[in-house]
């Protein structure tokens, strides 16, 4: 716990003010433009502010693309869309739309783009900043934009608890709760794609395949099998993708090979997904599942946030910064070790064996479009014995 002290203590900039707690914040902006798993985990952060302070409007500035990670978040009152990619006329733009509208704004993602958009929020901003060894040029302008900073440790410190390490900056608890989106009550799931699925009794496993990148990929033949075995346990096997047509494809191609190979009531009860979809709907889902695998992907953290048993498949990421949070974790310290498969709560992180695992970089051929040799001889049967632990622990 030393070393978790130690990164909570904050470092602060010139001029810093430290957020009185009996003075509650009416209007408070989360900036987290990154990636979809980044905004999936920093709802905890969102759910700490709103648990302090149940009364303020807490918004949340995120990608275009990646909104639907925190649709139906009951903490956000309003999701702010930004462009992707911008011109400096349009950031420019979008900092005037903002200027000045909040009591607090901060950021869990130490990118410069963030910074200036708390900047423009609020007159106190709470963020990251770089390490000492990337050296005292690159904290200048963190500095200048933030009132109180923390050094982000991206090796050691898992992504929710970093974000969470503002909150002794607030002076508010921590709660490690990660939302998942949710379908709005109006969507009923009887007019959606998933109508079919609840309407039939048998128990069902969810198998999302895809995790857009290569070297994050478990091979074709193995997802093929494990979608035998589960049919060959009298459950359901659902694919699930995104909509993205690689991604379809790559999903459409796996889901086909088991039923080739099957027969009877065991055909109907493969069922592809892929691209039907929408991140709620996908959690909506899960949260019905008797068990769910994937890779290394922003759906497999929204499995573990839903409760439902799940397999996670790591290769090259670190587990400690990157595994998904356990449903009922509380702490600080990472449910995971950087090498070695491992179970906490209803997370099963299997881990691919190779002496460089993980390597933290893009697979083996150190770019997005190859592959991980760690997962690519990761054998069907160590997810087998994980998946069959799971449904024994639910048959007891």
């Amino acid at each position: 716990m030393k070393h978790i002290e130690r990164l909570v203590k904050p470092t602060c900039a010139k001029h810093e003010t430290r957020v009185n707690p009996m003075k509650r914040p009416r209007r408070i902006l989360l900036v987290c433009p990154q990636r979809i798993g980044d905004v999936l985990l920093a709802t905890p952060l969102a759910h700490s502010l709103k648990l302090a302070w149940p009364d303020a409007q807490v918004d949340m500035l995120v990608f275009a693309d990646t909104q639907g990670v925190i649709e139906g978040n009951a903490d956000i009152t309003t999701i702010i869309p930004v462009p992707r990619r911008a011109s400096w006329r349009e950031q420019l733009m979008q900092v005037r739309r903002l200027w000045r509208k909040y009591d607090i704004a901060l950021s869990p993602i130490p990118t410069d783009r963030a910074r200036l958009y708390c900047w423009a929020a609020a007159r106190r901003r709470y963020g990251m900043r770089p390490t000492s060894e990337q050296g005292l040029t690159k904290q200048i302008l963190p500095r200048l934009l933030l009132n109180q900073t923390l050094v982000f440790d991206d090796l050691d410190t898992h992504t929710v608890a970093m974000g969470l390490q503002l909150t002794a900056l607030l002076g508010i608890p921590p709660s490690f709760t990660v939302i998942p989106p949710s379908v709005p009550a109006t969507q009923a799931a009887e007019k959606s794609a998933l109508s079919a699925v609840f309407a039939k009794a048998t128990p069902y496993v969810v198998l999302h395949p895809y995790p857009k990148f290569a070297y994050k990929m478990w091979t074709h033949a193995a997802w093929v099998s494990l979608a035998r075995w589960c049919a060959g346990q009298g459950l359901r096997v659902i694919f699930t993708g995104g909509p993205d047509a690689d991604e379809c494809a790559h999903v459409k191609g796996i889901a086909a090979d088991p039923v080739a190979s099957l027969s009877g009531d065991a055909v109907s009860d493969i069922v592809n997904l892929a691209g039907t979809l929408s991140l709620a709907q996908t959690a909506q889902l899960i949260r019905g599942a008797t068990l769910y695998v994937g890779p290394d992907t922003a759906v497999t953290h929204i499995a573990a946030a839903t409760g439902t048993p799940t397999i996670a498949l790591f290769g090259p990421s670190n587990p400690v910064k990157w595994g998904p949070l356990p449903h009922d974790w509380k702490q600080f310290a990472s449910p995971w070790r950087r090498v070695g498969s491992a179970r906490q709560g209803n997370v099963h992180l299997v881990q691919g064996q190779a002496a460089c695992v993980p390597c933290l970089l893009e697979g083996c051929g150190r770019q997005v479009k190859s592959t991980s040799d760690c997962l690519q001889h990761l054998p069907v049967a160590t997810v087998i014995t994980a998946a069959q632990a799971f449904l024994n622990e639910q048959a007891s």
